[in-house]
């Protein structure tokens, strides 16, 4: 079975790009096309699902299959990447656990989504996660895992932003993007460190050279993909975007940040533990920032007023003290305490929505302990101000970025090359004419003045394809192309009505006679 576990990520990733060519393509659109979206996705998370428990079969009987390499993907040099999955025993119960729930959420959205407008396209950022998170557990090596690593980012993006009308959505979709990017940047410093002092980056060789790696290589190491997994778990201080990310459908919030993608860190954490052994100051920092995380999501929790934002600060905290439970040693404790928190925490979340119509009282109030501390319960209530101090540093930030380089691009770009401060495009003859008639292109054609050196050539330039354009395509009368084309047409007309004749088709025949001669 081994032999087919690539199957097992793929056929996820297959049924995404399935729906999606269907409904560009096809007739895959609105009610009518919910039984066929539904039958993929659930259908590809079942195979997967089966492969799976199959796989966990043969590792019973046999053992496990360990490494198992697929090809190679790219050989530069010396350096070689080759496409692996690892299914240890690790590996095993994390790719178990992932189908499973993914499989049990993709049933419960097909009723929950029904009549919903975006139905193709949630299913299609679903699967596509579901394949991502698969290769985050199996992956061989360290670029595999980063692959899944951003197909899960891009999912949860997309996710949050579903509801694509709603700012608010949007705009925490954005918080969400902007701070992985952070993590990110920390993953692939790792990736690079990996390879300049262990020489590859699968996991067998990670786990055997580790014991060679001076303390201070291995806390660098450690720290990169250290970053990575606390800011895709949401710990503090990255915190403030996962709770914000709860704008998704329930079921995306069951499966992205109560049960899988929020424990992506603490898989990464686990699987490097003979890094984190050889750096003290690592397992010291996983401490602290553990330790730190678990009061920030207990005290945020206790005043919330609303399921899913309990839920999540209620995950965040039990996150926390996966980390924690790492920094000191315990990553056994730690993966079992993983598993146990996916399964609990995506039953919650997947019923939170009958919950709230069976539950009829108000939501519990703060403990008397924490009200009577009034600073306390305003830090609470705000969320230790996380929020705010992630825009700051972040978003605006970023969203200036955006701002300056628009305003760059506009002012200087736009005027060393000539190009007019507006400009759109004429795309047909209707609108074209419409325009000629408002007066939007003048009588001798001028579309447009340039500035510069580059300006006046690509002035003169645009002027000639103008011209072309004007007089020989767009022309609707007897001077444009279709008036050439239509004499041209007359001419070979004749010419053929000629030939036709008998005297003619005599003489062309003793004619070809002459030249075989």
């Amino acid at each position: 079975m081994s032999g087919y576990a690539w199957l097992i990520p793929l056929l996820p990733l297959l049924a995404a790009a399935l729906i999606a060519i269907t409904y560009i393509y096809a007739d895959n659109r609105g009610e009518k096309g919910e039984k066929f979206t539904s039958a993929i996705a659930v259908g590809a998370a079942l195979i997967s699902t089966l492969l799976t428990l199959l796989l966990d079969l043969q590792a019973l009987i046999n053992g496990v299959p360990g490494q198992v390499e697929l090809f190679q993907w790219l050989s530069v040099g010396k350096f070689q990447l080759d496409i692996s999955l690892t299914l240890d025993s690790l590996g095993l119960v994390m790719t178990t656990l992932v189908a499973i729930l993914s499989l049990l959420t993709l049933k419960f959205s097909v009723n929950y989504m029904h009549r919903e407008a975006g139905f193709q396209r949630f299913f299609i950022i679903l699967s596509l996660f579901m394949g991502a998170m698969l290769l985050i557990v199996m992956g061989g090596s360290l670029a595999m895992v980063f692959i899944g690593w951003e197909l899960a980012g891009v999912s949860s993006y997309l996710l949050i932003g579903y509801a694509l009308e709603r700012p608010t959505a949007t705009g925490n979709a954005t918080r969400a993007f902007v701070t992985n990017r952070i993590g990110d940047a920390g993953f692939i410093l790792g990736i690079f460190l990996t390879y300049l002092w262990l020489g590859d980056v699968d996991w067998p060789t990670i786990a055997a050279g580790s014991g060679q790696l001076e303390t201070l290589n291995a806390g660098l190491l450690g720290a990169g993909f250290l970053l990575a997994a606390l800011v895709k778990s949401g710990q503090v201080p990255f915190s403030a975007w996962i709770t914000r990310a709860l704008e998704g459908p329930t079921p995306s919030s069951a499966i992205f940040y109560g049960s899988l993608m929020v424990h992506a860190g603490v898989y990464l954490v686990i699987r490097l533990e003979p890094v984190f052994l050889q750096a003290p100051a690592m397992m010291v920092l996983l401490i602290l920032f553990g330790l730190v995380t678990m009061l920030y999501g207990w005290l945020s929790g206790l005043v919330q007023t609303d399921v899913k934002s309990s839920l999540m600060l209620s995950t965040t905290a039990q996150v926390g003290m996966m980390f924690l439970e790492c920094g000191l040693g315990l990553f056994e404790l730690a993966t079992w305490h993983l598993v146990l928190h996916a399964i609990w925490r995506a039953y919650q979340f997947l019923h939170a929505p009958a919950l709230m119509h069976l539950v009829s009282r108000s939501a519990r109030p703060a403990p008397a302990w924490l009200t009577r501390s009034r600073r306390l319960y305003t830090a609470a209530l705000q969320r230790f101000w996380l929020d705010q101090i992630a825009d700051w540093l972040l978003v605006r930030p970023t969203r200036s970025l955006a701002r300056d380089t628009r305003d760059f691009d506009e002012q200087v770009v736009s005027r060393i090359v000539g190009l007019p401060s507006q400009v759109s495009a004429i795309s047909s003859l209707a609108e074209w004419q419409q325009r000629k008639k408002q007066g939007y292109i003048s009588a001798e054609g001028e579309i447009g003045r340039g500035r510069g050196v580059f300006g006046h050539l690509m002035e003169w330039i645009a002027s000639l394809l103008h011209w072309f354009e004007e007089h020989l395509v767009l022309q609707s009368s007897g001077d444009g192309v279709t008036g050439i084309i239509r004499n041209l047409g007359w001419y070979v007309l004749q010419i053929e009505k000629l030939l036709a004749q008998p005297r003619y088709l005599m003489l062309l025949i003793m004619a070809t006679f002459v030249v075989i001669l």
